[in-house]
């Protein structure tokens, strides 16, 4: 029923995969983890008792605070081969003791959510032959077709779906949805039948309408203060969704208005930024994008924690990127940490590649955050140098600079323009750009031979064709 990459293991190879994971502090990455967490509920359901001789001698104990999946595999684990607590309804103890505490967090709830009812199942005794939301592939997102085909099993088998697992498997749901597909849902007779047709035939979540607003006040002086910040930040916002109640209440803060000013401790805290989020809802990048910038800016004008994997988890996404993944990888490309700054390069040459990049959107975005000073253009410059060498890179870059070079040649200090133009001018050469930038042409007419004039003449050469 699972295959490819999530196709469950033998026992064996699991103990190592889950001694693997559990070794390590780091994040294990969506494809491990979520082959992990299907493979100890599908053996689960199997032999539980071959489970626990194979997986009870693991270590499960750290002796420094572990990546938050590395935690939960734990916690899988445990609830797996320790004893069975029948008298406990699975139900209540999965969303006890939920609290909505921070809307920027939504996606996390959902992810908390799905692994706390898998481990309240596995303790109460009442397994699953495999998940519903296993990903069909490294984005997270699950086939259509494959969870009308997992439901079938289920309803065959007599099992009950969980409602946080169902749910997490609806949101990777997305994309053109075949009509056979709707249709073989339709034929469903379980109690959840007619609710996943009508959520296949609506094509997913609903798309909500999206604002773009920027902090209020103006660009503070440089200050030497701890992390301050001298510059002001913009953000994205989304309109309210419907559907919100065949959904576990954990998911509501998903579906609620999303006001992106409203402050709160959980922008700080790297976990909640990573491709595991993403993956949680596949096919809208923008709304974890959105939640979680003010972390992502943080990298860019506090000297905050970078999210590398969650950039290029974003750029990678199945659904389409607008504004609020073009600001992630705007603050990504002038962020303090170097990986963070190599990792929005990455996303910004695989935007391309798929055909999602708007260079004149992005190109916009640069040069406005640069005018607020919250991008430090010294940093962006050195960011844009990288990603020119990378399979795709130059015309990626070229999109951008196109649109943001005139803005920055008049916003920023003129020391600075000599690196910008030669940057542009490796770009345009390499992606055979052409075309004409008056801003560019009138500085490469001025008499002398500084860099920056030098800079100019080439880039009006390689636009030349020259």
């Amino acid at each position: 029923m699972i295959k490819g990459e999530f196709a469950v293991p033998s026992l064996g190879a699991l103990a190592d995969e889950v001694a693997a994971v559990l070794a390590g502090r780091h994040d294990p990455g969506v494809v491990p983890f979520e082959r992990v967490l299907n493979a100890v509920v599908s053996h689960d359901f199997r032999d539980r008792r071959a489970l626990t001789a194979a997986l009870g001698s693991v270590p499960r104990e750290f002796k420094v605070k572990p990546h938050a999946q590395v935690r939960c595999t734990a916690d899988i684990v445990g609830a797996a081969v320790g004893p069975v607590r029948a008298e406990e309804s699975w139900e209540k103890k999965a969303g006890a003791g939920w609290l909505e505490l921070c809307q920027h967090v939504a996606l996390d709830y959902i992810a908390g959510a799905r692994t706390s009812e898998v481990a309240a199942r596995l303790r109460a005794g009442d397994p699953v032959p495999f998940l519903l939301s296993v990903p069909s592939g490294p984005t997270g997102a699950v086939e259509p077709y494959e969870l009308v085909e997992r439901l079938a099993e289920y309803e065959r088998l007599g099992v009950r779906p969980g409602p946080a697992d169902l749910g997490q498997a609806l949101l990777r749901c997305g994309g053109r949805i075949d009509p056979e597909v709707v249709r073989a849902a339709e034929g469903l007779e379980m109690a959840e039948g007619p609710r996943v047709a009508a959520w296949l035939r609506q094509g997913g979540l609903p798309r909500p309408a999206w604002w773009r607003e920027r902090e209020a006040g103006e660009a503070e002086r440089p200050s030497r203060r701890r992390g301050a910040r001298i510059g002001r930040r913009i953000l994205v916002g989304h309109e309210a969704i419907e559907g919100r109640g065949a959904f576990p209440r954990q998911f509501w803060s998903l579906f609620r208005m999303f006001e992106p000013s409203i402050s709160c401790p959980h922008w700080s805290l790297p976990d909640y930024r990573d491709a595991h989020t993403v993956a949680t809802l596949p096919w809208h990048p923008e709304t974890a994008a959105a939640r979680l910038l003010t972390g992502v800016a943080s990298a860019a004008d506090q000297d905050g924690c970078g999210s590398p994997a969650f950039l290029e988890a974003l750029a990678s996404a199945d659904g389409p990127a607008g504004p609020a993944v073009h600001l992630a990888v705007a603050y990504g490309l002038a962020a303090v940490p170097e990986p963070e700054r190599e990792a929005a390069g990455r996303a910004l040459a695989v935007l391309a590649s798929r055909g999602r990049l708007d260079g004149e959107l992005l190109g916009g975005e640069l040069t406005e955050l640069v005018g607020l000073g919250t991008l430090r253009v010294p940093l962006l410059t050195e960011s844009l140098r990288a990603a020119v060498a990378v399979p795709e890179g130059a015309g990626a870059v070229w999109a951008v600079l196109a649109t943001a070079l005139p803005g920055l040649l008049a916003r920023t200090r003129p020391q600075l323009h000599g690196a910008l133009l030669a940057v542009a001018a490796d770009s345009a050469r390499l992606s055979g750009a052409r075309g004409e930038l008056p801003e560019v042409t009138a500085l490469a007419q001025r008499p002398g031979s500084s860099q920056l004039l030098r800079q100019a003449r080439r880039l009006r050469d390689a636009l030349a064709g020259v």
